[in-house]
């Protein structure tokens, strides 16, 4: 009897101990409260190290950080690559429901190695930027780079494009919405008292939503995130079938990028006749880049 005692003991410690990052394999029931600590988290350093990232190397003087150095920006960009992964990592921990570990990993994996190739790509481009390139003209005609010689240097600055505006945004935000869709996908609920916003959410709603604006249309990802905010929609329609709606973070989730859908349709109509910009952005899908704006119309002003 004692033999078989000791076998259930270890079995059970087994059990409990076989999944580590607290993606468990069976979640026991748990309140679920809104996770104000972790969305303000990542609220504040994407504003701070994504978003002031470009704005702190324009305002501090260019004696501290030289061309040949890192910038400050950088260091921002740095900051963000190991704080981002590990909050997010967090965020999945405290699902109510078990999700795949695998997938998770691989996402986290593939979110770090983009987010440090557009590190590389963005630093070189802030050089650009001191030395008169703009933004809201392609990398031919811009009057640094047309007139290159050797002409196969333009190549290779068409190369530093690709990577830091198109392969290293794609291996950075994809993985970074299917983390924020699995998670999404955990946060349901039949508890009526659950499924409200706390005034703290509330607060964060206008900041989350501004933020995914930014990154939408200055990461070039519309098409990205109308199929993950279309993802999540059907996703809420099977579970209401199924008697099950958003909890509080998933509310949260979804309301802000509901707000953010209408700050991106709002911005495109506001752009909408700008004929430099409609120049550069010709696709199907015209959502200007914020910084482009910047360059062509407050910045030549001043």
């Amino acid at each position: 009897m004692s033999a078989r005692k000791r076998r259930s003991n270890d079995l059970k410690e087994k059990t409990q101990t076989s999944a580590p990052c607290g993606l468990k394999d069976n979640v026991p029931h748990q309140r679920r409260n809104f996770h104000f600590d972790l969305w303000f988290c990542l609220t504040l350093q994407n504003w701070i190290l994504d978003f002031g990232r470009p704005i702190v190397m324009i305002f501090l003087p260019l004696e501290w950080f030289p061309l040949n150095k890192p910038s400050a920006g950088d260091y921002f960009h740095m900051a963000y690559n190991v704080i981002t992964p590990f909050l997010m990592l967090k965020l999945i921990e405290r699902s109510p429901r078990a999700l795949p570990r695998s997938a998770v990993y691989l996402c986290i994996i593939t979110f770090v190695m983009g987010a440090s190739i557009h590190l590389v790509g963005d630093s070189i481009n802030h050089r650009l930027l001191l030395s008169g390139y703009q933004l809201h003209l392609s990398v031919r005609e811009n009057p640094i780079i047309k007139d290159l010689k050797p002409a196969s240097l333009i190549d290779s600055f068409e190369l530093l494009y690709f990577y830091d505006e198109q392969l290293g945004h794609l291996m950075w935000y994809i993985p970074f919405f299917i983390i924020l869709f699995i998670y999404f996908t955990g946060c349901f609920t039949k508890a009526r008292e659950q499924k409200k916003i706390p005034v703290s959410g509330w607060l964060l709603l206008g900041p989350s939503s501004l933020y995914y604006w930014y990154l939408v249309t200055e990461g070039q990802i519309t098409e990205l995130f109308l199929l993950t905010f279309l993802a999540m929609v059907v996703v809420v329609i099977i579970k209401q079938r199924k008697g099950l709606s958003p909890d509080s973070n998933g509310l949260f989730l979804f309301c802000s990028f509901s707000v953010t859908v209408l700050l991106v349709a709002l911005w495109v109509i506001y752009l909408w006749s700008d004929p430099v910009l409609r120049n550069k952005y010709p696709g199907l899908i015209y959502v200007p880049e914020p910084w482009s704006y910047y360059t062509l119309h407050i910045k030549q002003d001043h």
